[in-house]
């Protein structure tokens, strides 16, 4: 049996089911990528790298942030979650099950044949799921669309999205940052997970995208920088991007691909391997 936590059903009032403090938050996150070990591990395939620096940043979402109802996760003035870096499923998985969204003992089922649990992101199968993925690039630019039909519909729910930083090499994406700030979408808010690495090596030798703090200033968001890894700095990060108006919020989000597994800290070579059983092991014992 699951000690995940038990929400009741939401009715039409904008209120958030889930309050950790940073200790649990803390504590949360551990299980949220031991989770992602084991599921990886279990399916022999997936993206352990990417999926452990961003999970924090989607746990403060989910369990402090996002208002949402995993016992209605069709709720019109949900707050919306988009992850554009598909590839980092497991960490969403592992969040939404932790949220009540489905059994967190469907997670051993990631990437298996009539599974709901995919290796990229697909809304018609998974609650809880927003957008379906696999070409990178594409979050943003669904994301405003969500954006602006909150405005003309009047509502007030956010849109987050998590950027890959591999994602901003792509052209669609500052296309869309463009966009985003000359319809002055202050219910928008981007994080991008800055772990400086992507599938064949560090972002600095295959497109250096420095200085990106100024780049996106340049294209006229609101920019904040963070450690991605402290609750302290990504809750506050969240909190004063609700506060802007008349422009995007982005959260250059400085993480460490692979955070919290000592040998797949900074190495490449786990953005899209699965940790066999025995380093799984080994990375199990590191998390508890």
């Amino acid at each position: 049996m699951s000690n995940r936590i038990k929400v009741a059903s939401q009715d039409s009032t904008h209120s958030n089911l889930f309050d950790l403090s940073i200790p649990e938050l803390e504590e949360m996150s551990r299980k949220l990528r031991r989770h992602i070990i084991t599921m990886i591990a279990t399916a022999g395939s997936g993206h352990p790298g990417g999926s452990l620096s961003a999970v924090d940043i989607i746990a403060a979402l989910y369990f402090k942030i996002m208002h949402h109802d995993p016992h209605n996760p069709g709720w019109e003035e949900r707050d919306r979650f988009i992850l554009s870096k598909g590839h980092g499923t497991p960490a969403l998985y592992a969040v939404l099950a932790e949220s009540d969204y489905f059994p967190v003992e469907e997670l051993t089922t990631l990437r298996k044949l009539d599974s709901r649990l995919q290796g990229h992101t697909d809304r018609n199968l998974t609650p809880g799921v927003e957008m379906s993925a696999g070409s990178l690039g594409q979050g943003l630019s669904f994301g405003i669309g969500i954006a602006l039909a909150a405005k003309l519909d009047d509502r007030d729910y956010q849109t987050y999205i998590l950027l890959g930083d591999g994602e901003c090499e792509e052209g669609q994406t500052w296309e869309a940052a463009l966009s985003a700030a000359h319809f002055k979408l202050d219910n928008l808010t981007v994080a991008i997970d800055r772990n400086r690495q992507q599938l064949s090596g560090w972002t600095r030798n295959i497109m250096d995208i420095e200085p990106l703090n100024e780049k996106w200033q340049a294209f006229g968001w609101h920019t904040i920088e963070i450690d991605g890894h402290r609750f302290n700095q990504v809750l506050a990060a969240f909190e004063e991007a609700k506060t802007i108006k008349g422009k995007p919020t982005v959260i250059i989000a400085q993480t460490i691909k692979g955070k919290g597994v000592s040998f797949m800290e900074n190495n490449v070579e786990f953005h899209g391997k699965a940790p066999t059983l025995e380093e799984a092991k080994r990375a199990l014992k590191e998390l508890e």
